[in-house]
């Protein structure tokens, strides 16, 4: 405590508050004295009524505006911090005892995935060689239950709500297994393909943290998932090197390694890698943000380049798309690609900045997977008036419909922003409120399209 009686913190606040007049504007220090003597008095009469140091300090600097323009101007300018403030300050306690055993649980939580998919092995039900399906349907459900867990155990998230987040893997369980779905079903791929975009919703909410429904809160997820993408490859890149060096020593010395590295190694290190990595995302964020948006840069000049090579290549040939269930994957698959490097562009961006050259490239890389996508809903369309509907074309003609809604208001709205017309916040909140889209529309895939198309 302070000789005035506040606390550090409090004396801090009424400093810079001093120190914002006196830069302001030229006054007499008597000036600044007796309207500082004025603002202790409104915090002594606010704390007297029961109200924390930072909450009197807060009251009182607004009460202070109605006397005083730079009271106000600087309840303005600091408001967002005095808040933060506020919120902040009553559970800093709890935080740092969070942060210390940080490390700890996310180390338990990755033992926990890895040896979440050995489970049903262990216990007799099932095994990867002779059950693939099973696990191919249950993948996500291994480890995005975990991940969940650990972000509301970061985010101090309590009471009723933690328990919500229950519903959706019990509802994901159910209806990843309870269909009769064969091993060449197309509605079993359809499952193991959609069954994840619809559940990494749910950890998004649960990563947000109480700020799903603010447009910054979604875009956090979205740089969130494209930093864990990064580590995820490099924690593949690195297993993969570590798989190899241990089956080819074992075989140095006669021992067959094959097993360990194909019924352990991979397995185990998959599920546990995306919990490690969320937890290097959320702790090292500041070294990962500076690799993110370079790899955005260099790739998007080279889809760009792919696709208007394509585009040209298909106009000049008069060469249409093949609609198999391939070819419909891969090119979902680099729309979604296209639709990653434009919503990473999007969250990387200073959103004040004056239009670049980059901008450019980008938007002509929105506009050729723009033609892309109405290319092969036209090559859809006319695959199914020759040989009527199937859980594949329905799929992903809904998809590409999906994706021709966002490719298409996002081309207007970068155009817009190109020529200065719009400021690019209207981009951003288009790209985060429009998430949740492609979530439920794999929700019904996987619970709805089963039965209708006959478990084919």
């Amino acid at each position: 405590m302070g000789a005035s009686g506040y606390s550090s913190e409090l004396e801090e606040q009424i400093g810079q508050w001093r120190t914002y007049l006196r830069r302001r504007r030229s006054i007499r220090p008597v000036d600044v004295e007796e309207l500082e003597d004025h603002l202790r008095d409104q915090i002594a009469t606010l704390s007297g009524a029961g109200l924390a140091d930072d909450e009197a300090f807060f009251v009182a600097v607004k009460r202070m505006g109605d006397l005083d323009a730079l009271s106000r101007e600087f309840a303005r300018e600091y408001s967002g911090r005095l808040w933060k403030q506020l919120v902040v300050s009553g559970e800093e306690a709890n935080a740092g005892r969070r942060k210390r055993t940080e490390p700890a649980v996310a180390i338990l939580l990755a033992l926990t995935a890895a040896l979440a998919i050995k489970v049903p092995e262990l216990l007799g039900l099932r095994t990867l060689e002779a059950h693939p399906e099973f696990y191919a349907r249950n993948l996500s459900l291994f480890v995005f239950p975990i991940l969940t867990g650990y972000f509301v155990w970061k985010r101090g998230l309590e009471g009723a709500i933690r328990y919500v987040y229950v519903l959706p893997f019990a509802g994901a369980i159910v209806f990843a297994n309870a269909y009769p779905l064969g091993r060449e079903s197309s509605t079993l791929l359809l499952t193991v393909l959609h069954l994840p975009i619809a559940l990494w919703l749910t950890v998004g909410i649960a990563y947000a943290g109480g700020r799903w429904a603010s447009g910054d809160g979604r875009m956090d997820f979205v740089r969130f998932s494209g930093e864990l993408f990064i580590y995820y490859v490099l924690f593949a890149l690195g297993g993969g090197v570590l798989t190899l060096f241990t089956v080819r020593i074992f075989d140095s010395i006669g021992m067959d390694a094959e097993w360990l590295a194909e019924g352990w190694l991979i397995p185990c290190g998959a599920m546990g890698a995306c919990v490690i990595g969320a937890w290097l995302v959320e702790a090292k964020q500041s070294v990962i943000e500076n690799m993110a948006p370079v790899l955005t840069r260099v790739f998007t000049p080279l889809f760009a380049a792919v696709l208007a090579v394509f585009i040209a290549t298909m106009v000049l040939t008069g060469s249409v798309i093949d609609v198999r269930r391939d070819i419909l994957i891969a090119f979902d698959l680099l729309l979604v690609l296209v639709l990653g490097l434009l919503l990473y562009a999007v969250s990387a961006r200073d959103p004040e900045a004056a239009p670049n050259g980059f901008d450019t490239l980008q938007l002509v890389l929105v506009v050729s997977a723009l033609a892309v996508d109405v290319v092969a809903l036209a090559a859809i369309g006319a695959r199914i008036s020759e040989f009527g509907f199937s859980a594949n074309k329905v799929a992903a003609l809904g998809e590409n419909l999906i994706l021709l809604v966002n490719l298409g208001w996002s081309a207007w709205l970068y155009s817009g922003f190109v020529r200065g017309r719009r400021s690019f916040s209207a981009l951003e909140r288009w790209q985060t409120a429009y998430l949740p889209v492609y979530a439920v529309w794999a929700a019904i895939v996987v619970v709805a399209f089963p039965p209708l198309f006959e478990f084919s």
